[in-house]
């Protein structure tokens, strides 16, 4: 196969000609065209790295993964070189305990199962052929078992072939009647499947079944709708496993209890909750290698999905807990233990940043192993090497090694965006602070237009992020991106109002009950900070966009402060506080957020509800919202589309029939960046 320019040697890249590299400005067909990498292993001696490589079709309609490994011990700038074979499409890598061989899931036979290649190359190997698509997996410590996760009825108990059956039969009516919710979740309807966990032996011939170990637990394992197997662990001696479950009852769509659930590894006996006392949030399990701790992160408070996330540790033999992190003011994202599991590796948002941090078991002192700047996405860990993936707003994610501390220099493994792209400028991005409510310090960044010269102004992409617990920091987006919008020539800036993560829990919980006062306080001293910072900003030509909170906050804004605006987008907003209250589906969410349910607080629902100031709507809107959009119904971005035509005012509406929540489909976000462009270039210019 002959190699693409985005594994060159970064040596042969830095000779290309500068002019060749200043051309224009990032657009949305680079963005959707762009490799993306990922999925960082390593073999248990640190010496090769395997990653995955997601590349698209000519015609950017169809995207496949495959897998490549990189030699560390090697300093002759040789490329990676592919390991599985043209024509597969793989995800989910890691390494075998020996270091030869290297697994993966895939479809290639029709059916998402569990494959082996030998690292040093070869044909792969299927290791299950099961009746049922295999989501997610986790070998045993001594590799001879592993667990895998397939959504199965529960009704068929652990007969897989009963699953399949179910799964696959074709009633004469199309009617469903549903006793409880979760009726619909995310993008999907409920058709009575829960994921389950089963376990099955790596033996000579491909597994053709496995046996239940979580049956007993009424909850799904891995979590809907993003969940995987990082919310399970092995103990050491691969008897039993550990997992975070959340019970699928009736209240399940406003609680966030998960708890881990201790259960055999063959099936046998009765599951035990660990963490029963806890009512809030346990997730992430890992045991330290002698097997008598158990760690793990824990919240405090029920039904808030957006609590810090505390490192705990659990003694198996006494089930006493203790925080480790008391003096750390940050949500963890994960767990990763040293090998001698006296450090935590784990990743988590600070001050518009995402680096990986290394947290002492004993004490809970805390350092960046990072470094200071970016978006760590995924690392691994394995003898004395770091492996991780890293993005910027300049940049999607690009692999680097270095040793366990973070102390050696940095080695790419991979290109940035800007390699791949060498004739595109991306643009120069600056933080800046200002004081916002409450007189406390807020962070945002501003993002030079591409083709910028001192002494110029540039109109303005005002970008709201959502969540609202979310930030517009220094990472990549391929939905968000303020490069798209600097690439067409604008400015962009973005705030993170209170409310946002990274700045400590106390600023993350300072927007609920307060959507539409504190963040709007600031956003609009975020936006006359920027202005006065940054004489190059045209404050007279900016529009205001913003999607999920985002979108709410767009709205909100057009009824309550709709002077700097020339437009306005909304995506997936919104619109009525009150009907999203009921029409959701993930209850808890609005509970929290409102200060408890519709009926026993409207108050508190009315209070920041945009359908409220609709008199005052003046600005040209667009509207993007899909039909698949379980999360904020689409009819929220109807009901406001029909407010705007009603009162005459200049207003489009994008409809996506087959996207969710985000708009994923390469042709679709070309659509979408196309659509939201020509709206800014017909209302601020160019």
């Amino acid at each position: 196969m002959t190699l693409r320019h985005a594994l060159l040697p970064l040596a042969l890249l830095a000779a290309l000609p500068l002019s060749a590299q200043t051309q224009r400005g990032f657009t949305v067909r680079d963005m959707v065209a762009l490799d993306r990498y990922s999925s960082p292993a390593l073999t248990p001696d640190g010496n090769v790295v395997v990653f995955a490589r997601r590349q698209m079709n000519s015609e950017v309609t169809k995207a496949s993964t495959s897998l490549w490994t990189r030699n560390l011990r090697t300093r002759d700038m040789a490329p990676p070189k592919r390991l599985t074979p043209d024509g597969w499409n793989v995800n989910s890598p890691t390494v075998s305990k020996d270091g030869k061989a290297v697994y993966f899931l895939s479809g290639k036979n029709g059916s998402s199962q569990l494959y082996a290649i030998p690292l040093a190359g070869g044909e792969p190997k299927q290791l299950t052929d099961l009746p049922l698509d295999v989501d997610a997996y986790q070998f045993a410590p001594d590799g001879s078992h592993v667990a895998l996760a397939m959504a199965a009825f529960p009704e068929c108990k652990g007969d897989l072939a009963c699953s399949k059956q179910k799964g696959e039969a074709k009633p004469k009516n199309s009617g469903v009647v549903f006793d409880r919710m979760f009726i619909r979740h995310w993008d999907t309807w409920n058709n009575g499947s829960y994921n389950r966990v089963f376990v099955a032996d790596v033996g000579a011939a491909a597994a053709k079944n496995a046996t239940l170990v979580s049956g007993a637990i009424n909850g799904d394992i891995p979590s809907k709708p993003f969940g995987d197997l990082g919310d399970l662990a092995w103990s050491p001696d691969g008897k039993q496993l550990v997992m975070s479950v959340r019970q699928g009852d009736r209240v399940e769509p406003w609680s966030t209890n998960f708890d881990l659930w201790l259960v055999n590894a063959d099936g046998s006996g009765t599951p035990r909750n660990l963490t029963a006392a806890n009512k809030a949030w346990d997730a992430g399990p890992a045991f330290s290698p002698d097997g008598k701790t158990l760690y793990y992160r824990a919240m405090q408070r029920p039904g808030f999905e957006a609590d810090r996330f505390a490192l705990m540790a659990m003694d198996m033999a006494t089930g006493n807990t203790r925080e480790i992190d008391q003096r750390w003011d940050a949500s963890a994202d994960g767990i990763t233990l040293s090998a001698d599991g006296r450090t935590i590796y784990t990743t988590a948002s600070e001050l518009g940043q995402h680096p990986l941090f290394a947290v002492d078991v004993a004490n809970g002192e805390v350092r960046n192993v990072s470094g200071p700047q970016g978006s760590i996405s995924a690392f691994a860990l394995a003898g004395n090497t770091l492996a991780f993936t890293r993005n910027t707003l300049q940049s999607g994610d690009q692999l680097f090694v270095t040793d366990a501390d973070g102390k050696a220099p940095l080695r790419a493994i991979t290109p940035s965006a800007g390699e791949m792209l060498p004739g595109v400028k991306f643009a120069d991005a600056e933080q800046f602070t200002f004081i916002g409510w409450n007189g406390e310090t807020v962070h945002g960044y501003v993002v030079k237009p591409w083709n910028y010269q001192p002494g110029r102004k540039y109109p303005v992409a005002f970008l709201i992020h959502g969540g609202p617990q979310g930030s517009f920091g220094n990472g990549w987006s391929y939905r968000w991106n303020p490069q798209t919008y600097a690439g067409q020539g604008y400015a962009a800036v973005m705030i993170d109002f209170h409310g946002s993560t990274g700045y400590g829990q106390k600023f993350t919980d300072a927007i609920s009950q307060h959507w539409g006062d504190r963040p709007l306080e600031d956003l609009q001293k975020g936006w006359t900070a920027a202005l006065q910072k940054y004489p190059f900003l045209n404050g007279d030509k900016a529009c205001a966009l913003g999607a999920s909170y985002g979108g709410f906050m767009a709205y909100w804004i057009a009824g309550n402060w709709n002077q700097p605006w020339k437009c306005i987008v909304a995506h997936d907003g919104v619109f009525d506080n009150r009907m999203m209250g009921y029409a959701t589906e993930e209850l808890w969410f609005g509970e929290w957020e409102n200060g408890g349910t519709v009926w026993e607080n409207p108050a508190g629902y009315e209070k920041f509800n945009p359908l409220n100031h609709v008199k005052d709507w003046k600005v040209p809107m667009l509207i993007v919202h899909s039909q698949k959009d379980f999360r904020i119904p689409v009819e929220q971005g109807i009901a406001a589309f029909s407010a705007l035509q009603r009162k005459g005012i200049e207003s489009k509406f994008l409809y996506f029939p087959d996207e969710n929540h985000w708009v994923l489909k390469p042709q679709n976000s070309i659509k979408w960046h196309d659509t939201v462009n020509d709206w800014l270039k017909s209302h601020i210019g160019q």
